[in-house]
């Protein structure tokens, strides 16, 4: 009996890993980080009403799968059709030009041809797939706090500094911990250092060293966190290059301005309810931009697949403008679909505080800087958060000098760089 199980589950796998081997079936590779599965075979079922000679197949897996063993299963010659992957770039030698395949080229370049460049190898112009969402780095503030001290929210076109000072103010009058809180992390606060000028990349693109807009950013961080506005747990209770987020600060109303991203959203919904009145403010200006930072996950079709045509047929069906848009109302999730942004959309869910904070974010990602968008593609990217990270937290801790954060930050970055060529 035990054998017959163990026959099984192998076939099981086999079945999962293994290409679609007869013409008309397609195999999706899918995680979900909410309700978006259902939502995507919902709209599947409705396509095969339409095509019945295609047979669509959805195999939903942990992230973890897709993270670890779609890596090995592309390398050994087998994998889904499609997949959706946030490792865009460092697998994109897998991935399939669907440009022959599709029914209108030049409405994916307008519509999805910001993003492509994520997904392609580089110095390559192939049209891999699409962004089923986009994430957008971005402020929250507690709008009831701003209210009970009499202070003003700050409005279009605020700074980092307004940003600050209202929520001291807020902080002072309400007796909040914390005025301000910034994740832990090199990506979340690549957006401000881009706002105040900062540029990453070299001219010979390789990683650059901190330029003044950098260090400025970094130094007003660093500041605000010694003078005790900028919440200084998050950042110094971790080594390395550890993740930590200050999501339950801001839930549990001990933050008045919090800088995360659109990811933040449903979670806020569940946890804050009633609680109290929140807003999504957009990323604060600086002397340069008023920018976030992009990323999100992207849908893609592989080059082991052995129906490249019906491949395509599901991929414009899933990127067109009207599919595109009922996913992301459906999934509270923002789109990437530029014809869906332009049209608005009318997200599902009763909360009005979701609603405007999803619109915020649709709209903020208007300001989204060419330098951020580039960066979202740019495979040092990681290793310049890392070295962000781990150096500022020393800085905020006093081990190290600001002068000796952007020497060591210089360093980490060059020696990475060094190993990996």
């Amino acid at each position: 009996m035990m054998r017959s199980k163990t026959i099984l589950a192998a076939a099981g796998l086999a079945l999962l890993t293994t290409t679609a081997a007869f013409a008309g079936d397609v195999r999706i590779m899918w995680y979900s980080d909410g309700v978006e599965g259902e939502v995507l075979k919902d709209l599947i079922s409705r396509f095969e009403k339409d095509n019945p000679d295609i047979n669509v197949t959805v195999d939903e897996v942990a992230y973890s799968t897709i993270k670890e063993q779609l890596p090995v299963q592309l390398a050994a010659g087998q994998g889904p059709d499609i997949a959706r992957v946030t490792n865009l770039k460092s697998l994109s030698q897998y991935w399939l030009d669907l440009t022959p395949y599709l029914k209108d080229v030049d409405a994916w370049k307008k519509n999805y041809g910001e993003q492509l460049d994520w997904m392609r190898p580089d110095g390559s112009d192939i049209i891999p797939g699409f962004m089923t969402q986009m994430t957008l780095t971005g402020g929250f503030a507690n709008k009831t706090l701003f209210e009970q001290a009499g202070v003003a929210l700050p409005g279009e076109g605020a700074t980092w500094e307004d940003w600050v000072m209202a929520a001291k103010k807020v902080a002072d009058s309400q007796h909040i911990p914390y005025p301000v809180a910034i994740d832990r992390s090199g990506h979340r606060i690549t957006g401000p250092a881009l706002s105040y000028g900062a540029n990453y990349i070299g001219a010979d693109g390789m990683p650059a060293p901190l330029d003044e807009g950098a260090k400025k950013f970094i130094s007003d961080l660093v500041g605000w966190t010694k003078d005790g506005i900028a919440e200084k747990d998050v950042w110094v209770s971790a080594a390395g290059t550890t993740y930590r987020p200050a999501a339950d600060d801001f839930i549990n109303a001990q933050v008045v301005f919090y800088y995360a991203g659109s990811w933040q959203i449903p979670n806020f919904m569940t946890k804050i309810g009633d609680g109290f009145d929140w807003v999504a403010t957009g990323s604060p200006c600086g002397p340069a931009a008023c920018t976030g930072m992009p990323g999100g996950a992207g849908l893609v079709a592989m080059k082991v697949t052995k129906n490249p045509e019906d491949v395509a047929k599901v991929m414009d069906y899933l990127a067109s403008a009207p599919v595109a848009k009922e996913f992301a109302e459906r999934t509270l999730f923002l789109p990437a679909n530029k014809e869906v942004i332009a049209g608005g959309l009318d997200f599902k869910t009763d909360s009005p505080l979701v609603k405007d904070a999803l619109n915020t974010f649709i709209k903020a990602s208007s300001t989204t800087s060419p330098e951020a968008v580039k960066l979202a593609g740019w495979k040092w990217s990681d290793t310049y958060y890392g070295a962000l990270v781990s150096r500022i937290s020393q800085a905020m801790a006093g081990e190290l000098t600001l002068d000796e954060a952007y020497q060591r930050i210089d360093q980490d970055i060059a020696e990475k760089a060094k190993q990996a060529q």
